[in-house]
């Protein structure tokens, strides 16, 4: 399946996904307008104010446009430059959180190689309306499997790479992460790889997204989550400042 990304497509999934904040943002925002006729404001906060608000409102739209739709990451060049090997021998997963735009793409790309797919959504665990709402427009790879966050249903050492493509961030849980991780070790053959893709709660993408970057998680959380999984190495590479690609084993 040729996948055929729409102009700004990433800009218009934030907006959808996250169209709440944006609401109760602009509402925020015409009250404060509003408030200068009905109140004595000092100029300068004024001003201030107004501008605080459209930074937070317009920045991660323009950084999202940046990431998602300039920068080339959906092209995979990240990913063909790791120089995967694509053998009719070799399994892979992509596991998600219901969200997938990415399984057709590893498909293109690794094509000789075995792929299976799994969502590990909750609906009880994950409650972000982010991802309530990207669900319902979500692409539906063939055989896509439900599974729980605690159990992939492989034998052990029987993966050679996991893919982890802006997903797992929405397991919130220290633990419930180790034990998903502990999961992805257990079936990854010895010389198997997790390769994960997330933004950081880092200066950069607090830059970016403001208070929304508390949604994300740092460096040390996810080296610290790695290590108790049972991971030896944990490597970094900076896809634009503001994404990072692990390829952990």
């Amino acid at each position: 399946m040729e996948i055929k990304r729409r102009n700004f497509q990433g800009v218009l999934n934030i907006l959808s996904f996250n169209r709440h904040f944006y609401v109760i943002g602009f509402i925020a925002l015409a009250l404060i307008i509003g408030s200068k006729f009905i109140s004595i404001w000092h100029n300068g906060l004024f001003w201030l104010v107004i501008l605080a608000f459209m930074y937070g409102l317009t920045m991660p739209l323009i950084v999202s446009a940046y990431v998602y739709d300039f920068s080339g990451f959906y092209s995979f060049d990240w990913l063909k430059k790791m120089k995967i090997d694509d053998t009719k021998d070799k399994f892979n997963l992509n596991i998600n959180a219901g969200f997938d735009e990415t399984s057709f793409i590893i498909e293109s790309i690794l094509p000789n190689s075995k792929l299976q797919v799994y969502d590990f959504y909750n609906a009880k665990q994950h409650t972000e309306p982010a991802i309530i709402r990207a669900r319902k427009v979500s692409l539906f790879y063939p055989n896509t499997q439900q599974i729980n966050s605690n159990s992939i249903p492989l034998n052990d050492n029987s993966v050679d790479n996991i893919f982890l493509l802006s997903a797992i961030h929405e397991i919130r849980r220290q633990d419930e992460k180790v034990q998903f991780l502990k999961e992805c070790r257990r079936v990854c053959k010895p010389n198997g790889n997790v390769i994960m893709v997330e933004h950081l709660r880092d200066f950069p993408n607090f830059v970016a997204f403001t208070i929304g970057f508390t949604h994300f998680f740092s460096k040390k959380i996810w080296r610290k989550a790695f290590q108790k999984a049972g991971f030896t190495s944990f490597k970094e590479t900076k896809f634009t400042p503001f994404m990072s690609v692990f390829n952990c084993n």
